[in-house]
């Protein structure tokens, strides 16, 4: 039996149920496994005091410290973070915070191996973590945390040391791989780990009555996503907008909002163009089915699980070329990759509206992407971490 300490602070909790579902899905799944035993510490970070009282820490500040998360023995330890700085003491701060939570665990659960699921605090964390208590760490690379914490000048020699520093480092694509090993990370210790897609609730459906929920008659095309500029739904609505008679449906929440609202009424497309907000991660394969296509004009990303559960409902993609989309639509049925421009999108939408593929064809495309799969791979790779150590 190996014994898998995961650290994450990507993670949901009562306040926010979509935060890294995909994190969540995964742990899940290696709890499952008949041969792993799994304890999960989901760190918080929260500013000193007074600032931690605001009104906008609150919901994380109620949250508990242990409990049981969909049937896993979870820690949410609070950890400082320090406004202003750029993140450059997080990893330190959540180091000193754990070396006496990990103490107290290791008394009833003597795990083998650190598996840390977001490079940043949680890798440089990780690493140190290892090295005090004398067991080997893995470290998954999933988008932003190489992106911008890999590159930003208070955090990037963190990152980079961690990478080399740690017993084995996974990414969600090859081309995350290529952008670790441009950083400087060996290349020997990077294993491409893609992520997986429940292929059961994630299935095509009746499109006319999906569209009928929201009230929607003609083409539709969905956007899921952050409201953040990163996610690039402004050039997502310059292209519907210049599409008479289609429908755009947006999904997320984030600080763009404001911003996208009014390019919305500017645009004049608000009868057809419309922000969900966040909405439970249940309700999106009924989203994702109901549409003509998927839409996701993002400036970064490692392999986006939207790209791959709009494939899996046979709902092929638009999306630029960031990350692993070159990894993901590798036939022409699965969708397009297209520059990050509204002229680009809104042509590429336009061919597929005007020639979509049979969705059993679409579907194909994330038949790759199996959370069987993804388990198998990380028991291989953690064991095999733990077996070199010994």
């Amino acid at each position: 039996m190996l014994r898998v300490l995961t650290l994450s602070t990507l993670f949901p909790d009562a306040s926010r149920p979509n935060f890294g579902v995909f994190v969540e899905r995964q742990t899940l799944g290696l709890a499952a496994h008949p041969d792993i035993d799994l304890r999960l510490v989901a760190p918080v970070g929260l500013p000193p005091w007074p600032l931690s009282r605001h009104a906008h820490y609150a919901a994380l500040s109620a949250l508990p410290e242990r409990e049981t998360w969909k049937g896993l023995a979870t820690c949410r330890p609070r950890f400082t973070t320090l406004p202003g700085t750029a993140g450059r003491f997080h990893a330190r701060a959540l180091t000193k915070r754990l070396i006496p939570l990990l103490t107290q665990i290791r008394r009833d659960f003597a795990f083998d191996v650190i598996d840390a699921e977001f490079f940043f605090p949680d890798g440089p964390a990780a690493v140190a973590l290892g090295q005090y208590f004398g067991v080997p760490v893995s470290i998954k690379a999933r988008g932003a945390d190489i992106h911008h914490w890999g590159t930003t000048s208070a955090t990037s020699a963190q990152v980079v040391t961690a990478g080399q520093t740690a017993n084995g480092v996974l990414a969600v694509s090859q081309a995350m791989r290529a952008d670790m090993i441009a950083l400087g990370i060996p290349a020997e210790r990077i294993r491409v780990h893609h992520t997986g897609v429940d292929l059961d609730r994630f299935a095509p459906r009746d499109r006319s009555v999906g569209k009928a929920r929201y009230g929607v008659t003609g083409p539709l095309v969905v956007s899921v996503g952050a409201l953040i500029p990163r996610k690039g739904h402004d050039v997502v609505i310059d292209a519907v907008a210049s599409l008479p008679g289609t429908t755009l449906l947006i999904a997320g929440e984030g600080p763009a909002r404001a911003a996208l609202e009014s390019q919305i009424a500017t645009r004049g497309v608000g009868d057809r163009v419309r922000l969900l907000g966040a909405i439970p991660h249940g309700d999106l394969p009924g989203l994702l089915a109901a549409a003509d296509l998927m839409a996701l004009a993002s400036a970064s990303e490692g392999l986006a699980n939207a790209w791959v559960e709009a494939l899996a409902c046979g709902t092929p993609i638009v999306i630029t070329g960031a990350g692993g989309a070159m990894e993901v639509v590798t036939d022409a049925a699965y969708g397009r990759i297209a520059d990050r421009t509204a002229q680009a999108f809104a042509a590429a939408i336009a061919a597929l509206l005007a020639d979509p593929p049979p969705p059993a064809a679409v579907r194909t495309g994330a038949a790759r992407f199996t959370w069987a799969a993804n388990t198998a791979a990380l028991v291989d790779h953690l064991s095999q971490l733990v077996s070199l150590r010994r």
